[in-house]
């Protein structure tokens, strides 16, 4: 969920002015880029976001695949992918995505159900300009361990729509779920994909016929359930693409249906409920 307090100083230093006269919504700040040092960036973050934390190097624990040259800026594909070494007791709890020049860094949160079996997750992001990209593991004893890449993009965040807000409205909240993996190989690795319908505006798009700014209107969690047992829970902000789209990895137990909640800025909820598909989609 998109808070202030997650910019950086040096971030915070390069506001241009709030934007609401032009219409956008709440707290959201027109930015531009910062030209601070990446790691003086990223040590404000460890600071503002993790509390100043000690972090290990997460080789062997964590990776994050991104490309070093995104081919569109506001669809940036991601993937996380982590897992103790055999005989460690502990767990993956938590896993956050940060991109560190975005105006807000912290993409999404991404909470480990105790006993879903997440291992990987895939996501799609806008990034604002040339950045780092960090992801930190947390590990159930609250030991964090962070990897990084190098991305080449900019302007997703301001990037206009991809649909006219009518379409947008008219879809807004329409769930698909596609599930993979036999599921009578209960041993077999299966993965599920939440695709969600929503505009997902980030405050600093323009709306090309008034030239106005379109209000901040974005999903600020998300959650997979299976039965009664949490799976994934998702707390995002503008970073997420138009149209969030999560895969992951998982662990089926029993029969129970697959249920999707989804909260945005507006307060408006969308859920939707899902069989255990007897084969792969």
């Amino acid at each position: 969920m998109f808070d202030i307090s997650q910019i950086t100083s040096a971030v915070a230093a390069a506001l241009v002015g709030i934007a609401l006269s032009a219409g956008v919504a709440g707290a959201q700040s027109v930015v531009q880029p910062t030209t601070a040092p990446a790691d003086e960036v990223w040590a404000g973050l460890v600071t503002d976001v993790f509390d100043d934390r000690p972090m290990k190097d997460g080789a062997g624990v964590l990776t994050l695949d991104a490309p070093y040259r995104a081919e569109d800026a506001a669809v940036v594909p991601m993937t996380l992918a982590f897992g103790l070494p055999a005989g460690d007791a502990r767990s993956i709890r938590k896993v956050t995505l940060v991109i560190d020049n975005n105006p807000s860094p912290v993409a999404a949160t991404f909470e480990i159900g105790e006993t879903a079996g997440v291992g990987r997750i895939e996501t799609r992001v806008r990034v604002n300009s040339y950045t780092n990209v960090h992801a930190v593991a947390e590990a159930s004893d609250g030991t964090l361990y962070v990897t990084e890449r190098f991305v080449k993009a900019s302007g997703g965040c301001s990037a206009p729509a991809g649909k006219d807000p009518a379409e947008a409205l008219q879809n807004i909240g329409k769930m698909k779920l596609k599930q993979f993996g036999d599921a009578a190989a209960s041993s077999a690795p299966r993965e599920l994909q939440v695709m969600l319908r929503h505009p997902q505006y980030s405050g600093l798009q323009m709306d090309q016929v008034t030239r106005n700014y379109i209000p901040a209107w974005f999903v600020t969690d998300l959650e997979v359930r299976q039965g009664t047992r949490s799976l994934l829970k998702v707390s995002g902000g503008i970073s997420l693409s138009e149209d969030p789209n999560i895969r992951f990895s998982w662990r089926p137990d029993g029969a129970d249906p697959i249920a999707v909640v989804a909260t945005d800025t507006d307060g408006r909820t969308f859920s939707g409920s899902f069989p255990i598909a007897a084969g792969g989609s």
